[in-house]
């Protein structure tokens, strides 16, 4: 089970949204990939988010019924630039990474603990925001 906590800071205001759902967790050297489905709650259903965490970098990607891949890649001080993918078309996005911090091993020795990205995002013409994603894995449903 998977704690998916995101923060959106613009203008003033935080936007806080916050579901626990199944996911996956798997191992390979020192990697970890962990997948879960979105929810209604995220605005994002019906698509899946990868996530794979290796030497303090993390990429995402999501996909979806109607959507074409979106890859983000955050590591610390490093910006990234790519396509967000949403149901009227693709937005060029850019992000900085502020920070990434995590407990690596326990992911990959124990499949327990969380994940933390701060990062600002600019989505071209449209939006400009601070988020925070943080995910916790709450352990194996019983």
């Amino acid at each position: 089970m998977l704690k998916i906590t995101g923060k959106q800071f613009a203008s003033g205001d935080e936007d806080r949204i916050e579901f626990i759902t199944a996911g996956t967790i798997s191992t390979e050297g020192k990697t970890a990939y962990i997948s879960y489905e979105e929810t209604p709650i995220s605005g994002m259903e019906g698509c899946t988010t990868n996530l794979t965490v290796s030497n303090g970098k993390v990429t995402m990607s999501r996909t979806g019924d109607s959507l074409d891949e979106t890859v983000m890649e955050f590591e610390k001080g490093r910006r990234y630039r790519g396509l967000y993918a949403t149901p009227y078309g693709n937005i060029a996005m850019e992000l900085l990474t502020n920070d990434v911090k995590g407990d690596i091993l326990s992911l990959l020795e124990e499949k327990t603990g969380s994940l933390s990205i701060d990062y600002d995002i600019s989505l071209k013409g449209i939006a400009q925001s601070r988020n925070t994603l943080d995910i916790e894995i709450l352990g194996e449903v019983q």
